[in-house]
């Protein structure tokens, strides 16, 4: 499904209205998506991404596949219910694969896929200045904490 939200960031030289289909997909390659469009669809993949618990499982599957409950186990604190959509969700944004294994009883295994992994190496760099910034956010939630009350 493609979203009504594509702004044009990079100069379309030569748009023509009166290209063929061909052509015309061809120059949509200069189009970008624009996550500030109220409709864009990237919004919409970006917010499952970034969920509390989306990034969280993305960046555990970083670490090799999971079976559902290890995986729930090294996502400390996410119930059973919102592990299982919240994976559901990265699969089907492509995130995220599948697999059952053929065993008695049956096991799942999940594991990131091409662009899972892309996009586990962007977020990285945050989650270690995040960790590496706690100390710092810690004194600052402090200082605002003891300021005296606004009118």
């Amino acid at each position: 499904m493609q979203c009504n939200c594509w702004s044009q960031r990079l100069p379309l030289v030569g748009y023509d209205r009166t290209m063929s289909p061909d052509e015309s997909a061809a120059q949509d390659a200069f189009l970008e998506a624009d996550v500030f469009a109220r409709n864009c669809g990237s919004r919409d993949v970006l917010q499952n991404l970034t969920s509390r618990w989306g990034l969280l499982a993305l960046m555990a599957l970083t670490e090799g596949d999971y079976r559902f409950n290890a995986l729930r186990r090294r996502v400390d604190g996410v119930s059973e219910r919102m592990l299982s959509q919240t994976l559901q969700t990265l699969e089907r944004d492509g995130f995220v694969t599948r697999t059952v294994l053929q065993s008695i009883p049956p096991r799942v295994e999940y594991s990131l896929t091409d662009l899972g992994r892309a996009v586990a190496a962007s977020v990285e760099g945050l989650i270690h200045q995040v960790e590496a910034a706690v100390p710092e956010v810690m004194s600052a939630r402090q200082r605002y904490d003891d300021r005296p009350p606004r009118d």
